[in-house]
């Protein structure tokens, strides 16, 4: 479960801020995570409340958002861009194989509100 070591990096990285800020309080985190980044957001979110009620005070009630970002592949012989997960890496347009990732794999930390 890789979704425990992403929640630490996060929380690592949001306590880094509220240490730079002088904030009192965090009200939400939201991540962007790709449809194909191998992250469960049911586990990222059950392991988020237990690992914040571990932390410094401004953290323990920070709510998790997590917005899915869709996984999205273009074709190098058509130029065109398709949806990864209904078509996997054949391109539908040209049926060509030469086709690469574009999104869809990645986590980001997208907001921090604070309170």
């Amino acid at each position: 479960m890789h979704e425990l070591g992403t929640v630490f990096y996060v929380l690592d990285r949001v306590e880094e801020l509220v240490q730079e800020n002088h904030l009192e309080e965090v009200g939400s985190v939201t991540l962007e995570v790709g449809e194909v980044s191998g992250i469960i957001p049911e586990y990222l979110t059950d392991c988020w409340k237990w690992a914040v009620k571990k932390r410094t005070k401004p953290l323990q009630n920070a709510e998790l958002k997590i917005e899915k970002l869709e996984a999205v592949t273009y074709c190098q012989d058509c130029e065109k861009t398709y949806p990864t997960m209904k078509y996997a890496k054949i391109c539908p347009y040209c049926k060509s194989e030469r086709t690469y990732l574009v999104t869809g794999n990645e986590y980001n930390i997208k907001e921090i509100e604070a309170r």
